[in-house]
């Protein structure tokens, strides 16, 4: 089950169907995560203790109905053919990846595979072509392939990859620990290649909450200004970051359409996939866009999914042992929270570009919060003093929670609208 959900991660990275020849029929991706999803169904490795094996599947199921109320009873299908594989996925990796070695492998396949795409922008940046046929995109900022064709795809990716890279680098040995932090450079130059400002943003950020973890909030701040201030000379893009720009006004104008979708759908949304067909852009902002589609239920189960995973890895980092003495079991627990802490950070990139970006069903972003559930199930199995996260206790919270998300989303637009 493992290699083969592996070997599915890479072909969702690297995606080689979508260019070599006589690949371009060939369902390689349905097969491999069909073995993987047999393999899982046969072993023993199923858990469901993470209430994200709950909130997904219930995600699906509205996904479906938004586009039954919507009147198209047909688009249900469509739906279940087109996420159903990303739940299938997340439960194998989830599921999977229940040790330390096996997250830390996870974690190196991910970052392999976002080093190769950032290879193909560098390679791209100086001839204009890569080595998959795709040109630079409009504006000189590098692409790649299938689901990564768009710039801000591909930092999206590179944000969330470099602190995997980082730590890999920083615990690997010999001479994989150079190649590691190689990666990590790569991954940051492939980001400055991209141009994104939502991708800039993220790195950003995620530097500024690892600081704020090590350093306290007062330096972190001081130093995320100072590193704005440098983003806007080294990017031309980021030196227009201004509420008012075109580009920025046009997603404002399309957070604000997507607001009044929900106004006029406010239960299940106009339907999954269907933004479009009410506003000339997509909403680019992955919130916005469930809020839009899937009404009030899918943001609720949607914003629980994802903060489930923010709560699982601070869980861990904030969790204070009594020291056992023991120097294996303190060392095992050094590694623990060095890994949650670096899936938190993940998730603080992916996320924080996935706000400037409608992404809401890509599956990268299951894959990466599949890595986190694994992990927690898998920390609390060798550490049960660590918190259990269930549905039945307190679960009705994300219905207020999901309200106040709604309430900050129509503030933040007001306010940008009155600036643009």
């Amino acid at each position: 089950m493992f290699p083969l959900i592996l070997l599915y991660v890479a072909l969702t990275i690297l995606r080689p169907q979508d260019y070599l020849p006589g690949m371009e029929n060939v369902p390689v991706l349905p097969a491999v995560l069909a073995l993987a999803f047999v393999a899982w169904l046969i072993s023993n490795a199923k858990n469901f203790e993470a209430p994200q094996f709950v909130i997904l599947p219930a995600f699906l199921l509205v996904l479906m109905a938004s586009q039954v109320v919507n009147g198209w009873t047909g688009g249900a299908m469509d739906e279940l053919a087109r996420f159903g594989p990303v739940v299938a996925a997340f439960f194998v990796l989830a599921s999977a990846c229940h040790t330390q070695r096996r997250v830390t492998v996870a974690m190196g396949v991910f970052v392999a595979c976002a080093a190769i795409l950032a290879l193909h922008g560098v390679e791209q940046a100086r001839t204009g072509t890569g080595w998959t046929g795709i040109p630079l995109s409009e504006g000189g900022r590098i692409q790649y392939v299938g689901i990564f064709n768009d710039p801000n795809d591909l930092g999206l990716l590179f944000a969330a990859t470099l602190p995997m890279a980082v730590f890999l680098g920083r615990r690997g040995a010999g001479a994989m620990r150079p190649v590691w932090l190689g990666a990590a450079l790569l991954l940051l130059y492939g980001t400055y290649l991209t141009n994104s400002r939502g991708a800039l943003l993220a790195v950003l950020l995620v530097a500024g909450c690892y600081l704020w973890y090590r350093k306290g909030i007062a330096i972190a701040g001081v130093l995320g200004v100072a590193g704005l201030a440098a983003m806007k000379l080294l990017s031309s893009r980021m030196s227009e970051l201004d509420a008012g720009e075109e580009s920025a006004a046009g997603r404002v104008d399309a957070w604000y359409s997507g607001l009044e979708m929900f106004r006029d759908h406010p239960a299940l949304g106009v339907g999954a996939g269907n933004f479009t067909e009410y506003h000339e852009l997509t909403a680019h902002n992955s919130f916005v866009l469930v809020l839009a589609e899937t009404g009030f239920i899918g943001f609720v189960l949607w914003l629980a999914f994802v903060c489930y995973g923010f709560l699982m890895m601070l869980a861990i980092v904030r969790h204070e042992r009594t020291p056992s003495g023991d120097a294996a079991t303190e060392a095992a627990w050094a590694t623990e929270r060095q890994i949650g802490l670096t899936l938190l950070l993940s998730q603080c990139g992916l996320f924080a570009a996935a706000f400037f970006l409608s992404r809401s069903y890509m599956v990268v972003l299951y894959l990466i919060a599949a890595l986190v559930a694994g992990h927690y199930l898998g920390a609390r199995r060798r550490w049960p003093e660590l918190r259990m996260f269930r549905l039945s206790d307190g679960g009705w919270r994300w219905v207020p929670a999901g309200a106040g998300g709604v309430f900050v989303l129509f503030v933040l637009v007001a306010v940008l609208l009155r600036t643009t």
